[in-house]
């Protein structure tokens, strides 16, 4: 995607002297306070373990560089697939994807719904307000565009308020890149933070996922008296690398089939070009299988999330059933925006310790009489 095609900004802007319109985008969410609360936003693991776990602002930075790097290699826009990395995980709320999920389930019961990519979108166009001169943080169209279509397809018939940007057409590569980015650097960093919580069986990962296995088995052969630990992270090195040439070259491959030449071309294509190749697909399904049946669903890690989830469903209806209960700023959006809209933005943009905290001062003094009251009974 050429900066000097871009489509511009929804308010125009003179041009800068010295930086392209990707990376003033690129600085304006680095420096948006959404951007700075991901760093108190759980990835998988809590502290509860370890300080050295990711948590939601370290992996976007991970995200980040493998996009820079792939951008890179292909000859793409490495500002704009930078820049999409960096944002796509900001309309994320508190406790990953279990957060999420309770937070969709909430607003179906209401008639309505929750996705972190159409929440980005809304935080980027109307919470991050700290311009005089419009609303929102004004971002490219390219960037906004691809906020909402990196990792999903979304139909004109279910979203009509997306219209302008084009639902029929694809993102270009620089965004089609992010959600397999995204997947490399979870699926490989989850595996070190699980490693780190002495949650990981080295032996089922090697049984389950012989992506793990061929590459632990090549660097036992080279360092057969190596330290475990060192030998463990050599290996994830070798399936982290093996998962972005893959991606590279097959994209590059689809590219060059399909006879596209511009980002218009991409666009019309009749499905996404980015990708691994099928062997590769499998491979990568192998390690998400072993994350799911060994880690994600781990006792010690359903206890903390179960626990959590819970206490942003109890907070969203004590909110949404005490009218005067959110700061006042949210309680005016109530006037213009149903009660169960704002409330969901409210706790959206919490982190875990503050959503934690504010559910200790609405519900800790309740939930010791409810304590009390069943040790009575």
């Amino acid at each position: 995607m050429r900066v000097e095609l871009s489509r511009g900004r929804r308010y125009p802007e003179p041009p800068h002297p010295y930086r392209s319109e990707y990376a003033r985008d690129r600085d304006r969410i680095i420096h948006s306070r959404a951007f700075r609360r991901l760093e108190a936003k759980t990835q998988v693991f809590t502290i509860r373990y370890s300080d050295h776990f990711r948590n939601r602002l370290t992996h976007t930075l991970e995200v980040s560089q493998i996009a820079r790097t792939v951008a890179a290699a292909l000859g793409l826009n490495s500002e704009l697939a930078e820049t999409l990395a960096l944002v796509h995980d900001i309309g994320h709320p508190p406790f990953g994807h279990a957060g999420e999920q309770k937070l969709d389930a909430l607003m179906r019961a209401r008639g309505a719904r929750f996705n972190h990519n159409l929440q980005a979108l809304r935080i980027v166009e109307q919470f991050e307000s700290p311009y005089l001169d419009f609303p929102g943080l004004n971002l490219t169209f390219e960037v906004r565009e691809g906020i909402i279509k990196h990792s999903h397809d979304y139909t004109h018939a279910e979203f009509p308020h997306l219209a302008e940007y084009s639902l029929d057409l694809r993102t270009p590569l620089e965004g089609q890149l992010i959600d397999w980015v995204d997947e490399i650097a979870y699926n490989t960093a989850d595996l070190d933070d699980a490693r780190e919580a002495q949650l990981l069986d080295l032996d089922a990962l090697r049984k389950e996922a012989p992506i793990f296995a061929d590459a632990y088995a090549q660097v036992d052969a080279a360092y057969p008296a190596g330290r475990e630990k060192l030998k463990f992270n050599a290996s994830l090195k070798l399936v982290l690398d093996q998962l972005v040439s893959d991606l590279i070259e097959t994209t590059q491959q689809r590219v060059l089939a399909s006879g596209a030449a511009t980002a218009d071309d991409i666009r019309r294509a009749a499905s996404r070009l980015a990708g691994f190749s099928d062997a590769c697909a499998g491979r990568n399904r192998e390690l998400k299988r072993f994350l799911f049946k060994h880690i994600y669903d781990h006792p010690a890690i359903a206890e903390d999330r179960d626990r959590s989830v819970r206490s942003l469903e109890e907070l969203f209806v004590y909110y949404l059933d005490s009218p005067g209960s959110m700061p006042p700023s949210y309680e005016e959006s109530t006037r213009p925006e149903a009660r169960h809209v704002v409330v969901c933005d409210y706790i959206a943009g919490m982190t875990d310790q503050f959503l934690l905290r504010k559910h200790q001062e609405h519900f800790g003094s309740l939930a010791s009489s409810r304590s009390d009251a069943t040790r009575e009974s």
